[in-house]
């Protein structure tokens, strides 16, 4: 029986890495055979096309680009899945390897007949589109309820879960902006680097207590509440961020932010109040209709506020009603196209602006490492202090430490935000972008070491115990 328990492991082993292959083949593989098959068609239909309308015509290059997009982010995150990895990291993967970190710069040619200009601002408005229903969906899982319920040590342990990352990121944004800050001013540098280092992905980390069986657990619960409760205030926080680096003068900034709080306060007591009575009441065929509205507007509102526009989408998720069933049944349609057709879309549009080759040298991916440790270090011991401190085991201390070091999708989000106003720099956003996959990636395997080793100490005391215990029953 021993000899085949290193045998069996060995088998794990070799599957996992044959996966992990796949994991980077795919997408690479999908891509080449369609290129292939595309170029032939590029030759005669889109040259036709060009010479009758005397301009190039995106759109058939575009309905070749949307299904390599989609086939290999889809593939790429069956990969992941088998690697114990939530299928949002081969998502991820796979647009980086679309993009010009790798495709482009394996094979310049297909990357440049693949992704055109013309091709990528297409990609970019879907992608956006797909970004604020995301933002929906997000705020229509957050449970408030929950959170009323476990008010002292949600809060708790997500508010120092924010503030000691932020300290550490307001810190980290010192020794970083003489080097990278550019013309930006250090106040917006330094709050953008806080809030990156404090983000926790909502979403993915729901994915992840459910692949493990915890999310009904004590845990898991706790684990989903401090991350809806960081959610908020880290997008409030993106808010000021973005406020502050839009605004000219303090008066102007300070309007952004008081727009913003009527804003919520609106949303909160009018429209949440009037969706709550009237909405259940519309035909179940116009609520679809009602919710995109409602989302786009939304959305909308807060452009014209001037900050991003996925804060109002994500704000009418969470006002919006969740339990009336017909409301639910039209945000889960909304749901099934957003994540299986937008989402890669946004994915491959992070892919194509992240340029791993920016760090040639060996000082820059020194600064990569800085970085991500002091995004896993800030966000594991604060969490894991203020959950230890409120009372909570210390090993699901440290299993909701490594939890809500997920940051996935939410701080693809907030860097592509930080990209666009040109808060940092394609280089940093590189950094960040690795960051990001190092923290995602590690959550899984640190839960599953915390929860081995838990178990092994426990079964140590039990044995130390086993002799006094006997004589005590």
């Amino acid at each position: 029986m021993k000899s085949a328990q290193p045998e069996a492991r060995r088998t794990v082993t070799v599957r996992r890495v044959l996966t992990g292959a796949v994991l980077v083949a795919v997408p690479l593989v999908v891509v080449i055979v369609v290129l292939g098959l595309g170029s032939a068609y590029d030759e005669g239909h889109v040259a036709a096309t060009t010479a009758a309308t005397g301009g190039s015509d995106p759109y058939p290059r575009l309905l070749v680009a949307l299904p390599v997009i989609l086939a290999a982010c889809h593939l790429a995150g069956l990969a992941a899945r088998r690697l114990g990895q939530p299928a949002v990291i081969g998502e991820i993967v796979a647009g980086v390897l679309l993009g010009p970190s790798l495709l482009g710069l394996l094979w310049p040619a297909g990357f440049a007949w693949l992704f055109p200009g013309d091709v990528v601002s297409i990609i970019n408005i879907l992608a956006q589109l797909g970004l604020i229903f995301f933002m929906y969906l997000v705020g229509s899982e957050i449970d408030l309820d929950a959170v009323r319920r476990r008010g002292f040590t949600a809060v708790t342990v997500s508010q120092v879960s924010i503030a000691l990352p932020m300290a550490s990121g307001i810190v980290l944004a010192l020794g970083l902006y003489p080097v990278f800050g550019g013309d930006v001013g250090f106040l917006s540098f330094g709050l953008f680097i806080a809030v990156s280092m404090s983000v926790t992905a909502f979403p993915v980390l729901a994915r992840i207590l459910t692949d493990r069986g915890i999310a009904k657990t004590t845990l898991g619960a706790l684990a989903l509440t401090c991350a809806a409760v960081d959610d908020v205030a880290a997008w409030c926080l993106l808010a000021v961020v973005i406020a502050i680096s839009q605004g000219g003068s303090g008066t102007e900034v300070f309007l952004t932010i008081a727009l913003t709080v009527v804003f919520a306060l609106v949303m909160v007591y009018v429209v949440r109040p009037v969706l709550a009575k009237w909405l259940p009441r519309v035909p179940e065929t116009a609520v679809l209709a009602i919710l995109l509205a409602g989302i786009m507007l939304s959305a909308l509102a807060t452009e014209e506020i001037g900050i991003h526009p996925i804060f109002g989408a994500f704000l009418f998720g969470v006002v919006a009603p969740r339990k009336d069933p017909v409301v639910s049944r039209a945000a889960g349609k909304l749901g099934s196209v957003t994540v299986t057709l937008l989402l890669p879309l946004f994915f491959a549009y992070t892919g194509l602006r992240t340029q791993f080759g920016l760090l040639g040298e060996a000082s820059l991916w020194a600064w990569c490492a800085l970085i991500t440790a002091v995004a896993v270090f800030g966000k594991w011991a604060g969490s894991t202090t203020a959950a230890r401190l409120t009372g909570v085991g210390w090993r699901d201390s440290l299993s909701l430490g490594a939890l809500m070091n997920c940051r996935g999708l939410t701080e693809l989000v907030v860097l592509n935000v930080g990209l666009q106003l040109k808060v940092i720099s394609p280089t940093v956003f590189a950094m960040l972008v690795i960051m990001t996959l190092v923290s995602t990636v590690a959550t899984a395997p640190a839960l599953a070491l915390i929860s081995r080793f838990g178990k092994k100490s426990e079964k140590d005391e039990e044995k130390s115990a086993g002799p006094a215990a006997a004589e005590s029953r």
